[in-house]
């Protein structure tokens, strides 16, 4: 994933992640098996308020929530990247 900038983050980014992206930016980039990329695409087609930029923070949020990461933080990201009104509203 290249790096982006704050400034360069869609508007629909949630306040909060906006909030702990002015700390600090982390890039990473990863190999993706290939069915993992073609869900990802398929998603991001059929809902496009999402991008790989949110999809990657909401799913590394769930897993560490559902694993036992008790972080106010974390917790807020997960549930503002899941359940922002704008997510699934041109979803099929």
């Amino acid at each position: 994933m290249p790096t982006k900038t704050l400034n360069e983050l869609p508007a629909d980014v949630h306040e909060g992640t906006r909030e702990l992206i002015q700390d600090s930016i982390i890039s990473f980039q990863t190999e993706l098996p290939l069915p993992l990329k073609k869900a990802m695409n398929k998603f991001i087609e059929r809902y496009p308020n999402w991008d790989q930029y949110r999809l990657i923070q909401a799913a590394l949020a769930g897993f560490l929530v559902q694993n036992g990461v008790s972080s106010r933080e974390i917790t807020r990201l997960y549930v503002g990247n899941m359940f922002d009104s704008r997510s699934l509203l041109q979803g099929k």
